[in-house]
């Protein structure tokens, strides 16, 4: 129910677009750009392209500081909602979410329930990563397992040091008391910790992998 409100709230931010033609992706973009692909087959055996693209940069020039995200119709600009955003499409709805690192949903969702995520292109960071997780599972899943560790690391050793910070604010402390966190690291590797968190959350964002502890954790939610 509340998944079912939300997409009928963001299917009322969708506007529609102006036709213009959807730009190739460049070599240089995979930093600041992102885009998808959803191919569908009608009943009748027709096909129809569908292209979602988000452009990081438009996150510090919108009021919210979410962005939006472009949706194509067979290379034509054919609409665009603000984040998160659920696009009406053939047979269903594609919804799209986005965090300080990357996509972390960009989904077909159809009218029955299903849900598919759909292809980044080639040239893309996503589409770069997904490549070699196919043309080298072992070196993917060591990059994956990698980043988990980056996460899991600074938020056992950081987060003590967040509630001892937050213990020291007058009105908790009047009410708590204070609180001594274990774990005191120095200043630098706390900073190459957090950069370290930073790196991996990337990295999963290129695999639409997020956690809502984790990856918050390292964007300091």
């Amino acid at each position: 129910m509340l998944k079912e409100w939300q997409r009928r709230r963001a299917a009322r931010r969708v506007e529609p677009g102006n036709g213009k033609p959807l730009k190739p992706f460049r070599w240089w973009q995979p930093l600041s750009r992102v885009l998808f692909h959803l191919p569908l087959r009608g009943g009748d055996g027709g096909r129809t392209d569908y292209a979602v693209e988000v452009r990081y940069a438009q996150r510090f020039f919108s009021e919210d500081g979410k962005g939006r995200a472009h949706l194509y119709l067979d290379g034509r600009h054919h609409a665009e909602s603000g984040l998160p955003a659920a696009f009406p499409v053939r047979g269903g709805t594609i919804e799209v979410a986005l965090t300080p690192f990357g996509l972390k949903r960009c989904h077909y969702v159809t009218d029955g329930g299903a849900e598919h995520q759909l292809v980044p292109d080639r040239r893309s960071g996503e589409g770069r990563r997904a490549r070699l997780d196919r043309e080298h599972p072992v070196l993917s899943r060591a990059i994956g397992l990698c980043s988990l560790v980056l996460l899991v690391v600074p938020a056992l050793l950081l987060v003590p040091q967040l509630i001892e910070a937050a213990f020291q604010v007058p009105p908790v402390t009047e009410r708590f008391g204070t609180f001594t966190s274990p774990v005191q690291l120095p200043l630098w590797l706390n900073i190459a910790l957090t950069l370290g968190a930073s790196a991996a959350s990337t990295e999963r964002a290129l695999r639409l992998r997020y956690n809502w502890l984790l990856d918050s954790a390292a964007q300091g939610e």
